[in-house]
């Protein structure tokens, strides 16, 4: 007995070619939009000249997380400097600085929601869970569909691809925020605007800065992929050497992304850090 077949894929390619052919010109806006956001990230970063970058650089490590982050944040952007390769280390930062912006303006909105009301909340697990499950290189496809090869749909995959973690941790922070806090804010007369603004954000901002510092280093692995489809940076060198076999070029690649990835570690645990102290010292 032969049983019936479900093409499920052959829907969602259907779905999304049809939304290529009718639905174009919100899509060429975005591009549009994503194009000169990143471009201008760009410019800001490759402006001044390198070696003011690596002490500004390190001026806000050491603010965030200390003399040690600060040495490593100087020596490791020296290093990528003299591997030449500061324009694709720069330009890498920026596709990460946009997309995770992007990805946070969509997460901590959506997570506040979540954590607010319990139906959101059992509608986003299911669709989170999927997010997280599927391969990375999924997202690459119809992002590439829509927008094309470049740096928008290397953002668009990045930025969807690096939303659950901060939703899950800004809802789980909303959730984590002591009864009795919202309670005594009910007592003098606090609204629901109020409540949430000024005791449920500051007492869930560390779990919250959590979830920032984990979009971020989904959102750099992400970067890394999207060199396949022509997003440049980091990820395009680590492209190129592997097309072209050539271990030299990949692996001065590899090191400047691992020494991305501890920079950005770094700090924004240092911030975490920063938040959680910064209410004991009041």
């Amino acid at each position: 007995m032969n049983l019936p077949t479900i093409s499920l894929g052959k829907y969602i390619e259907s779905f999304v070619n049809w939304l290529s052919v009718y639905v174009y010109e919100p899509f060429d806006l975005l591009s549009i939009i994503m194009d000169a956001a990143i471009a201008q990230v760009e410019k800001v970063l490759l402006f001044p000249p390198a070696w003011l970058m690596v002490v500004l650089f390190g001026l806000v490590a050491w603010k965030f997380a200390g003399r040690g982050t600060a040495v490593f944040t100087v020596l490791g952007l020296a290093f990528c400097l003299l591997l030449n390769l500061w324009e694709e280390t720069m330009l890498t930062t920026a596709l990460v600085a946009v997309s995770t912006t992007m990805a946070l303006f969509i997460a901590i909105p959506l997570g506040i929601i979540a954590g607010l009301n319990n139906t959101a909340d059992q509608i986003a697990r299911p669709i989170l869970d999927l997010m997280q499950t599927m391969p990375p290189w999924v997202y690459l496809i119809p992002a590439v569909i829509l927008f094309s090869l470049g740096r928008t749909p290397a953002i668009i995959a990045t930025a969807v691809f690096a939303i659950p973690p901060p939703l899950r941790l800004t809802n789980l922070a909303i959730r984590q925020v002591p009864p009795e806090q919202v309670e005594v804010g009910r007592a003098f007369g606090a609204n629901d605007l109020q409540i949430l603004l000024k005791i449920q954000l500051p007492a869930a901002m560390p779990t919250i800065i959590a979830g920032v510092s984990q979009c971020i280093m989904m959102a750099l692995g992400m970067v890394v992929l999207a060199g396949l489809i022509g997003a440049g940076g980091l990820g395009g060198e680590v492209v190129r050497g592997l097309t072209r076999m050539q271990l030299g070029v990949g692996a001065r690649s590899g090191l400047a992304i691992v020494i991305l990835a501890i920079i950005f570690e770094r700090v924004s645990l240092g911030a975490i850090n920063l938040f959680q102290k910064g209410p004991q010292k009041q």
